[in-house]
């Protein structure tokens, strides 16, 4: 796995949101997507997300699976692991059933590592406990 996050994610990235790019709202996707850019917002997805090293994410990430190289702030819910490297900077809560942190991440939160998180879906941007 290299630390730009090119060979990251899960196949190829289906949509790049590159630094000089601002974005807030609602984001869900299917594939991979790759953030260098800010999003002040959700994210939502089964798959998996890139944050790129300039990228800063405010908010709620709930996605499959997450690569992080930049910062964020907020909750992470990832329903099959969390990798962060550096120089990822982040602050909040964080809930994975799967957790790589590089040495050299700044970590200030929150972390719960629950099991069975596969069992939890994403309808319509919500957690649904089965």
């Amino acid at each position: 796995m290299k630390h730009n996050g090119q060979d990251a994610g899960k196949g190829n990235i289906i949509a790049f949101l590159g630094k000089e790019t601002l974005f807030r709202g609602y984001l869900q996707f299917e594939g991979t997507v790759r953030i260098d850019g800010v999003l002040e917002g959700e994210i939502h997805s089964k798959n998996t997300l890139i944050v790129g090293d300039g990228a800063v994410i405010t908010g709620t990430v709930n996605v499959g699976r997450i690569v992080c190289g930049g910062t964020v702030n907020g909750k992470v819910i990832a329903q099959e692991s969390i990798q962060f490297v550096k120089p990822s900077n982040i602050k909040g809560e964080i809930k994975t059933p799967v957790l790589m942190i590089e040495e050299g991440v700044i970590f200030n939160g929150q972390c719960e590592m629950a099991t069975g998180m596969n069992k939890e879906k994403t309808v319509e941007g919500n957690e649904k406990k089965s």
